[in-house]
């Protein structure tokens, strides 16, 4: 295939995973998936100022769902009616879309959806310090706490000293965005056990857990059908759903499957980046200079909780001749 052809293996790890570098396929696939995602954070700033949070993320799950569901059947790949399985389904699509789409939805209804956006990119630090608990494989080494504790200290500037004396709203929004990623984060871990599943099949289960859940939360607390939704509201509703979660599912699975999960943490990087611009450009959304401090710092942070920058620059260090023999030697005329 194609896109194979375009991944080169970089290194094989102890573990036998190989780390591979990314082509130009999957450079743009991950460039797409990036502002699918951070257009997930601008679409919901237009939803709000027509819709209430729990009917918006009601309409994503719900249609994300129908979309996935047609696909599923399409590539005639069939879902398991296992009790066992449905209640995984049940707890996937609560921790990793009922709580933080709900909280994200709400937050943004205070805050900027760039700012959002930029919190969000915390939950990798969440993920590392969550798994060096609750599994035997992820420890917490000396990078991932340094990576933590600079991630940290970017949240702190995000959200301001001053904020301390006083959680007005805007602080609320900041927490739950916060709250969010850490419920992705425990999604991850919970997410391990799918793996003899279909990727594209647990994210369909999960979709479909989470719109039965979400069925009964929007009618009976907020009656959406009261609302009167406006078309951008209802175009920024469908992008939600068909854009930012069934398509972005299907790119992401297709990124993991051909440049391995641990490039996929460059995605992170990628989407504040897309959610600043269209809420610069669209919604006039003006973000202050702790924003963009704070979110140095986070990327700081994931830099080194990553550790592949660390690693090369020790190989370097130790091995520098390795390095001069991979430089391209440029010929003089003279000789």
């Amino acid at each position: 295939m194609k896109t194979m052809a375009a991944v080169k293996p970089d290194r094989t790890d102890n573990s036998g995973e190989v780390n591979r570098v990314l082509g130009f396929t999957e450079w743009g696939l991950l460039i797409i998936l990036s502002v699918l995602w951070g257009g997930s954070f601008f679409f919901v700033g237009v939803a709000v100022r027509e819709a209430t949070p729990l009917t918006i993320v009601w309409v994503r799950v719900s249609l994300a769902a129908i979309i996935l569901l047609a696909i599923v059947r399409s590539k005639k790949e069939t879902i398991p009616s296992a009790p066992g399985v449905w209640g995984a389904f049940f707890i996937m699509g609560t921790l990793n879309n009922l709580i933080p789409f709900s909280l994200i939805v709400w937050g943004q209804t205070h805050i900027e959806s760039g700012l959002a956006s930029i919190l969000n990119a915390t939950t990798p630090i969440f993920s590392v310090v969550l798994a060096h608990f609750l599994t035997r494989e992820e420890r917490l080494t000396g990078n991932r706490a340094a990576g933590v504790l600079i991630g940290w200290s970017g949240v702190v500037v995000l959200i301001g000293i001053d904020s301390l004396q006083g959680f007005g709203a805007a602080v609320w929004g900041q927490l739950a965005v916060l709250g969010a990623a850490l419920s992705y984060a425990c999604a991850a871990i919970f997410g391990r056990r799918f793996q003899r599943l279909s990727p594209l099949v647990v994210a369909t289960g999960m979709l479909c857990a989470s719109a039965i859940m979400m069925t009964p939360l929007a009618l009976i607390t907020e009656q959406p059908w009261h609302l009167s939704p406006g078309g951008a509201t209802l175009t920024a509703l469908f992008g939600l759903a068909a854009l930012s979660t069934s398509l972005a599912y299907i790119i992401y699975f297709r990124i993991l499957a051909v440049a391995g999960a641990t490039n996929i943490l460059l995605v992170t990087f990628l989407i504040p980046i897309s959610a600043i611009l269209l809420g610069y450009l669209v919604l006039e959304e003006r973000l202050g200079w702790n924003a963009f401090v704070g979110m140095g710092l986070v990327f700081i942070g994931l830099i080194a909780i990553d550790g592949r920058l660390a690693q090369r620059f020790r190989r370097a260090i130790r091995c520098p001749s390795a390095y001069a023999e991979t430089t391209p030697k440029v010929k003089n005329d003279s000789d």
